[in-house]
């Protein structure tokens, strides 16, 4: 009987061993899945997904490129005011239902990652023709990404504009 007991406890360690290594080895890859990091290169593809979402219009894709809690200051000529998500959205919206010719342009440079992170500055020019007039916006920014889903969004931006 005492040689059964030890089999069978033998085997029974083993079999729990096998589950205790395939579980550790579950565990480091969700680790490791979920511990991607920013780069740069999430960053410029960002700003190229944005351009090419603006230029086409295409509120669906710019949504998906910023954050569900994201928050947007804008100050011009001492005034100031922050957007969340759907603020943002609505207001582009707005502003391409009333002009034609419009176009985006976007530059990021002094990137900064950390961890799900980037922190950079942003300059975007918004060009468009309004009851027959050009215009144009620069906004500079500091802005926030975040990652998620393996790519960047827009967390936070601290903006001022210019209107030329």
């Amino acid at each position: 009987m005492k040689k059964l007991w030890g089999k069978g406890l033998l085997a029974l360690l083993i079999k729990s061993s096998s589950i205790v290594a395939v579980v550790a080895v579950a565990t480091t890859m969700s680790l490791s899945a979920q511990a991607a990091t920013m780069t740069e290169a999430l960053v410029q593809n960002y700003a190229s997904a944005m351009k090419t979402s603006a230029n086409n219009q295409n509120i669906g894709q710019v949504s998906r490129l910023v954050a569900d809690d994201a928050l947007i200051s804008l100050s011009r000529k001492g005034k100031s005011t922050s957007l969340d998500k759907d603020a943002y959205l609505k207001l582009l919206q707005n502003s391409w239902n009333q002009t034609s010719n419009y176009r985006y342009d976007i530059t990021i440079d002094n990137i900064v990652t950390t961890g799900e992170q980037a922190r950079a500055n942003v300059t975007t020019t918004e060009s468009w023709v309004k009851d027959g007039k050009n215009v144009s916006f620069v906004t500079n920014s500091r802005v926030t990404l975040t990652l998620s889903t393996g790519n960047a969004l827009l967390l936070r931006a601290v903006s001022q504009v210019t209107i030329d």
